[in-house]
């Protein structure tokens, strides 16, 4: 039997996990098409639990019916059908010990089926659309730039999210806003180019997100957990840093430390890693984890073994999530523990989801 630091338990606040391990949040566009879970949804969370995993992230759950769905098929936690649909699969998840976390998300700019779409600003995204996900194929529609009713409304819609959310059984939720969809459009420079208070400086383009966690805050009990996710890098855009580097880092860090959020997730790290254990370069996660007083989740190529033992070893998180090595090996803290080779990823293990151009 193994012994690692990523089987170690964890216990911090609001998060007391059996491990280190995360399922990181991958779209499966498995639901109905009015947005409910199915019974293939279930078996695949399901499986995570009974394979050991501390804590395990949704796909990104849409948050109000007008503007906020990415993809046909992309479940939500918005009507009494989604969240019921929700409920049975929590029961199953903590049954076996799991947290159980809903990640909310709004695509903005980036919806593969909407014509009408929200953004900070009047910017036409880059990439393509996928016709494999019914909307066409070919450039996004330009987006409306939101007014303030569109983002009072859109805040709303975060926040009854989430009440619906704890309503399911769920653990806590986690905020999207990375990846280049609708949070993440106000955090990055060049998809936000507004001129009032939600515009300019790190402070301004944070106020949506700060407003959305305080507003969770308010409606959910002390004990429901609120984690934040924060990337560089978009899913039409994957090599975008920031213009700023340590700096835009660090002043958007200080601005999450003041938000009541347990913990923050970093996504998509890469090959960031290779660099840091063997460069002893800095990481966003690495600068997270210095700033911060709360747990830090990395993401990103860690399913290396010794990689993830001396990010947790050396102090740069926490936790380390995994996309492709949980989807090839349900099982992968199981595996861990009892020196079971893993199973190498392979691209249809990922079916039915296909990624952005």
């Amino acid at each position: 039997m193994t012994t690692h630091p990523i089987l170690a338990a964890f216990d911090h606040a609001l998060l007391q996990a059996k491990n280190r391990t995360v399922v990181a949040p991958m779209s499966r566009a498995s639901a109905t098409l009015q947005g409910v879970p199915t019974a293939a949804m279930q078996a695949y969370y399901e499986k995570f639990a009974a394979g050991g995993f501390g804590i395990i992230i949704t796909e990104g759950l849409y948050t109000d019916t007008l503007a906020s769905q990415a993809y046909p098929h992309q479940p939500g936690i918005v009507t009494p059908a989604q969240i019921a649909g929700w409920r049975a699969i929590a029961g199953e998840v903590k049954a076996r010990g799991s947290i159980f976390i809903a990640q909310l998300m709004h695509a903005g700019a980036l919806s593969q089926h909407l014509t009408h779409t929200l953004a900070p600003s009047a910017v036409q995204p880059m990439g393509k659309k996928l016709a494999s996900y019914g909307g066409g194929d070919g450039p996004f529609p330009l987006p409306a730039a939101m007014t303030a009713a569109d983002i009072q409304a859109v805040t709303a819609g975060y926040v009854q999210s989430a009440e619906n959310a704890l309503a399911a059984g769920f653990h806590g939720v986690e905020i999207h806003a990375a990846n280049g969809y609708l949070l993440d459009q106000f955090l990055t420079d060049y998809t936000n180019l507004r001129e009032d208070e939600y515009g300019g400086s790190i402070a301004n383009r944070f106020r949506i997100v700060a407003a959305i966690i305080a507003g969770i805050r308010a409606k959910v009990p002390a004990s429901f957990i609120i984690g934040l996710r924060l990337s560089e890098g978009k899913v039409n855009n994957g090599c975008y840093r920031w213009p700023g580097g340590v700096e835009t880092a660090t002043s958007l860090l200080i601005e999450v430390k003041q938000a009541p959020v347990d913990y923050v997730h970093i996504s998509g790290e890469g090959s960031t890693w290779e660099k840091l254990v063997y460069d002893d370069r800095q990481s966003l996660t690495t600068i997270a984890k210095r700033m911060m007083d709360r747990p830090v989740v990395a993401n990103g190529g860690l399913h290396n073994l010794e990689v993830a033992r001396r990010v947790l070893e050396e102090g740069h998180a926490d936790f380390i999530s995994l996309g492709h090595a949980a989807l090839a090996n349900p099982d992968w803290p199981a595996r861990v523990r009892e020196g079971i080779a893993f199973i190498d990823f392979e691209r249809d293990m990922a079916a039915p989801f296909p990624p952005l151009q």
